[in-house]
């Protein structure tokens, strides 16, 4: 079913919405939940909560891109099911060690003028990402938005794990020299 039917039938409240959003992104919205959470339990708790959380928003909402909605929302609900996960265990995980690729080239939550500059800086990024070349924003947004794995980019654009890290070096370190001449603080 095409979005705007599906669209439409949250609009409609009609519960069927929910069983066609599950068919046609049930799988992309578990992918996103589960390279970021690695528990099978935990990534369909979130997806389950996804649909939940579109039910409630639509309307008032109405995305222009329900694929990228629903990705949105069920990265967000993963991120916090991560970070209340983590207060109870303390080693370092996968999840742990991407956050800690970015942590030279993006802004900390330090302070309140940071959260002020958030729109900002993700309107920079954007726009970094834009000037970047096809397989390079491909890399970058399956790395560091849907939390892909290296051995699963290595596999993706067949390319050696060695050129995969080099590449998403690089461009961090890209990111950086380009948000601080764009006058966002690291």
């Amino acid at each position: 079913m095409k979005d705007e039917k599906i669209i439409d039938l949250y609009l409609k409240r009609v519960e069927g919405a929910i069983e066609e959003t599950a068919v046609k992104y049930g799988n992309y919205c578990f992918t996103i939940a589960n390279n970021i959470l690695k528990s099978h339990q935990d990534a369909e708790e979130c997806v389950s909560e996804t649909y939940l959380k579109t039910w409630e928003n639509i309307p008032p909402v109405i995305p222009i891109h329900l694929g990228a909605f629903l990705g949105k929302i069920t990265r967000n609900l993963s991120l916090d099911r991560y970070k209340f996960n983590r207060r109870k265990k303390r080693e370092k995980s996968e999840f742990e060690l991407l956050l800690s690729e970015l942590e030279d080239c993006i802004p900390g939550e330090a302070s309140t003028e940071m959260v002020m500059d958030y729109h900002y800086t993700t309107e920079r990024i954007n726009d970094w990402l834009k000037e970047q070349d096809r397989i390079q924003r491909q890399l970058f947004i399956r790395r560091y938005w849907y939390s892909d794995g290296i051995a699963d980019l290595v596999l993706m654009f067949g390319m050696s794990e060695s050129k995969v890290k080099s590449m998403l070096f690089r461009m961090r370190k890209k990111l950086k020299v380009y948000l601080e001449k764009e006058g966002i603080v690291i």
